[in-house]
């Protein structure tokens, strides 16, 4: 049986797109719960979380693994599904499906076939964090997971390091630390942080003030490296037009200090008299340097 006024008007199924829990089971909606009953196939990212859910509400459906390693290869097939009249829903671990989950594949697919693709709201781990992380959210960029290498963390940093919006990143428990201080390096000490962790969970907790106050808590918390990690960071203010017409042209500062000094010495003085990040200014001296 389909979810009631849920069914497409052809002969094809539908696939719903159910947000589930990011940790509270309570957070389950009604609708959400009622497409799971209906649906002939789920499609999950781990069949033993979800199995363990579909459990919770007394739920058995066939279940097919979904997950960054096959989603290409499973794609023909839950198509077929759709094609022959059974309904899917595809669910992640937590959350919404898609952000930061797989699902690209298979939805894109469906629609380019004409497919019907429902969304069935509910919990969001980016959303919920920044609800209640008491920064701006009139514009916010979500960048997904920062690379797990150090350079090539530190280099997608530095490429952030003006953005105006509020910066949103997931992080994992055991390179949260690290994150952090390469965030101090890139971004500045004095940069508001505001983590998000554990969400809707027993331990839920948010840590927030300066990028060094933030440290300074998560160090001193037993449990500061457990759990998964929303990470928010207050973006800069714009320059107004008046101060960028007299503000510090950093490049030709750097230009002029390149022959008499060595990157590092360029960067930080280029940083002590702009005020702009360390590392931002030493990637730029490489690059002036190197395009000299």
């Amino acid at each position: 049986m389909r979810p009631a006024a849920e069914t497409s008007v052809g002969a094809a199924g539908v696939l719903y797109i159910v947000a589930t829990p990011i940790g509270n089971l309570d957070d389950l909606s009604p609708r959400a719960e009622k497409v799971l009953a209906g649906v002939d196939v789920v499609a999950a990212e781990d069949t033993r979380h979800s199995g363990r859910l579909l459990q919770h509400l007394g739920l058995r459906k066939r279940l097919i693994a979904l997950h960054d390693h096959n989603e290409r290869d499973r794609t023909g097939a839950l198509l077929a599904e759709l094609e022959s009249g059974r309904s899917v829903a595809l669910i992640s671990d937590a959350g919404t499906p898609l952000i930061s989950d797989p699902g690209y594949v298979l939805v894109r697919a469906a629609r380019d076939r004409g497919l019907t693709v429902t969304p069935i709201p509910g919990p969001c781990a980016l959303v919920t964090a920044l609800s209640a992380a008491g920064l701006p959210t009139d514009r916010f960029l979500f960048v997904g997971f920062l690379p797990a290498k150090r350079t090539g963390r530190r280099s997608a940093l530095t490429e952030l390091a003006r953005e105006s919006a509020t910066l949103v990143f997931y992080e994992s428990p055991h390179r949260i630390l690290d994150a952090v201080d390469d965030m101090a390096e890139v971004l500045g000490e004095s940069r508001e942080l505001v983590l998000g962790r554990e969400l809707t969970k027993a331990f839920e907790t948010f840590y927030a003030g300066s990028v060094r106050e933030v440290q300074s808590a998560l160090a001193a918390d037993p449990h500061g490296t457990k759990g998964e990690f929303v990470v928010m960071v207050r973006g800069v203010e714009p320059v107004a037009d008046a101060e960028q017409a007299g503000a510090l042209d950093v490049d030709r500062l750097i230009r002029l200090l390149l022959p008499e000094l060595p990157v590092k010495k360029v960067a930080k003085l280029a940083s002590e008299l702009s005020g702009r990040p360390k590392n931002e200014m030493y990637q730029r001296a490489l690059a002036l340097k190197q395009g000299d």
